[in-house]
């Protein structure tokens, strides 16, 4: 009798198995690749506009089968589908640079189904840039004390221009240099009399569409210090963005001879606590005060004068807010007069939340400016700004008491 090949057996089961297994999986495959093929874009739009700024625009794909973006455009860089290819359902995004010429320009590109292009096209237009040259804080007005001498003024601009003075203030303004990153330094002889405005007008030649008129308006003989900060450009104008601000020490020597100065906090390395920004100053940081201390006041003899300046205090992005004491004090001769010291400053920007509507404006003279006298100063008198009762401020309040000041004047009182 022939004995029983278990193990045969048991192959053979295998080997039969594997082979069913075998024609179900390619039968699938099969099934699965000859499904008619679909392709769709979420939502339908195949057209993006947009103006000279940079943008992204986000395309959904729903398909059964492998796609690839590619430029059916020349020069069509500043516009690129990232990722650019997919397997099945996906998701791309257009990345358009920002446009820095004065030519509107549009790029097409072309899906590729299985190597197959689909019938309609991508496109991104982006318009042109406006030629525009902007001047200190936009506004078209620039002042400056009395005292005359070179006032710096920063500028912007996409386009090439210069800068002439207007034959009518000829006798006492002049453009004394532009330099290659912009700033605009003029020369101001000593004014004497009332309050007087020259033009400064800024032209371009190739795009006069840009040009501007400037007024440069300097203070009457009786103001020693007019200061809105113009020549300062860093960082954001959102109080609470201080990324980019720039601490005193390192300033330009240029920006340094203003005359403006600040203590260094010896709780803080030595560091003078003082921050620039896009026109105007930040005194402290966490855990420690800043200052910030006017140039010597331009006066013969003794006089009482009147300081008057915009300030307002720092919320985070959140929403928390800083303590707002700004004591005000004078170093060499002169005693404060001041109705209280700190001064109390109860006006806050808004934070992210926009807790006082997109129309606030935290420097509005009705909320921001605040003044006060000093007795009996001379030439040897300097303000000075501090935010905070000390420089350390570890166990006092809530331990930050950052303050933005800006447009400080001092007059000579009659």
């Amino acid at each position: 009798m022939k004995a029983y090949n278990q193990s045969s057996w048991w192959k053979n089961l295998c080997i039969c198995f594997f082979a069913l297994a075998s024609v179900c999986m390619v039968s699938c495959d099969d099934e699965e690749n000859t499904a008619d093929p679909y392709f769709t874009i979420e939502g339908g739009q195949t057209s993006f506009e947009g103006t000279s700024d940079k943008a992204e625009y986000t395309v959904t794909i729903r398909s059964n089968r492998s796609w690839r973006i590619v430029s059916k455009s020349e020069n069509s860089e500043w516009a690129r589908p990232f990722p650019d290819e997919g397997d099945k359902d996906g998701r791309f995004k257009f990345i358009v640079k920002a446009n820095d010429t004065f030519d509107s320009r549009k790029a097409e590109f072309a899906i590729l189904i299985d190597n197959e292009e689909y019938p309609v096209l991508l496109t991104v237009g982006q318009g042109a840039a406006v030629p525009s040259i902007v001047v200190g804080d936009g506004t078209g007005i620039v002042k400056a004390a009395s005292e005359g001498g070179t006032l710096a003024v920063t500028s912007q601009s996409n386009v090439e221009w210069t800068c002439v003075v207007d034959e009518a203030a000829a006798g006492w303004l002049s453009v004394e240099s532009v330099t290659e990153e912009g700033m605009i330094n003029l020369q101001l002889a000593q004014n004497q009399g009332v309050e007087r405005t020259g033009i400064l007008h800024c032209v371009s030649e190739e795009q006069p569409s840009a040009n501007i008129d400037i007024q440069v308006v300097q203070a009457a003989g009786s103001v020693l210090i007019q200061e809105d900060f113009s020549w300062l450009s860093y960082g954001s104008s959102i109080h609470y963005d201080t990324t980019g601000e720039t601490r005193y020490d390192s300033w330009t020597d240029e920006e340094r001879a203003h005359g403006w100065s600040s203590t260094p906090v010896s709780e803080s390395s030595d560091q003078p606590l003082l921050y620039a920004r896009q026109g105007f100053v930040k005194l402290g940081k966490t855990n420690y005060a800043g200052d910030l201390i006017s140039p010597k006041l331009n006066l013969s003899g003794t006089a009482d004068v009147v300081v008057t300046f915009k300030a307002c205090a720092y919320i985070s992005k959140g929403g928390t807010k800083d303590d707002n004491e700004l004591y005000v004090s004078v170093i060499g001769p002169g005693t404060v007069e001041v109705e209280s010291n700190p001064l109390i400053i109860d006006n806050y920007p808004n934070s992210s939340n926009n807790e006082n509507g997109a129309d606030y404006n935290v420097w509005d003279p009705a909320i921001a400016e605040r003044s006060f006298i000093v007795r009996g100063a001379t030439s040897e008198t300097q303000i000075k700004f501090m935010g905070g009762k000390s420089y350390n401020l570890s166990g006092i309040g809530k331990k930050k008491n950052r303050i933005f000041l800006d447009d400080i004047t001092v007059e000579i009182m009659e």
